[in-house]
């Protein structure tokens, strides 16, 4: 696809989701499950994309897609996923102990890392933000985002690399790795 039809393509799937997520909604009644349907039909969107004319009917094309993937779900009916009640009985299995661990240790790396690439990691990774929106949000260039991400994430990995098990470990608050 070419960039420009990219380009105009991304411009009209973030102006038409709102509307086709609350069409697949009240298709559904499932908000979560109206996203994927949306999701599905942009795929089919952007398929079909090159050879759409852009006439005004891609906002009902899309609708149309929208429909054709909520029947198509509709229609498999070894998909479907029924919810139980959890014994409460029995342990969830979760470990809490461990989840604290590594949320702390986390945080421990992250309060190492300088305050740019703090900001980068947080706001590409936990806010989910692309390189453009990073970079407008910290008031740098694309250029700076990445190299700042690419190093706080070089630390990070550093810092996590000697733990027994895969997963984190704390370097500096007296050398323990768990």
């Amino acid at each position: 696809m070419k960039p420009a039809d990219e380009l105009a393509f991304v411009e009209f799937a973030q102006a038409a989701r709102p509307r086709l997520r609350r069409a697949a909604f009240l298709l559904c009644g499932d908000w979560d499950l109206a996203s994927d349907h949306v999701q599905e039909g942009l795929i089919r969107v952007y398929v079909a994309w090159p050879r759409m004319r852009r006439t005004g009917g891609e906002h009902a094309y899309a609708r149309k897609a929208v429909v054709s993937a909520f029947l198509d779900s509709a229609r498999k009916r070894s998909s479907k996923e029924y919810a139980t009640e959890a014994d409460a009985s029995l342990p969830s299995g979760e470990d809490v102990a461990g989840s604290v661990v590594a949320r702390r240790a986390l945080m421990v790396a992250l309060e190492k890392l300088p305050a740019r690439q703090r900001a980068c990691v947080v706001l590409r990774y936990f806010e989910d933000l692309d390189v453009a929106a990073t970079a407008a949000a910290l008031g740098c260039s694309q250029g700076t985002v990445k190299s700042q991400t690419s190093r706080a994430l070089d630390s990070l990995r550093s810092m996590f690399s000697e733990s027994p098990i895969g997963d984190l470990v704390i370097l500096n608050e007296g050398t323990s790795s768990w």
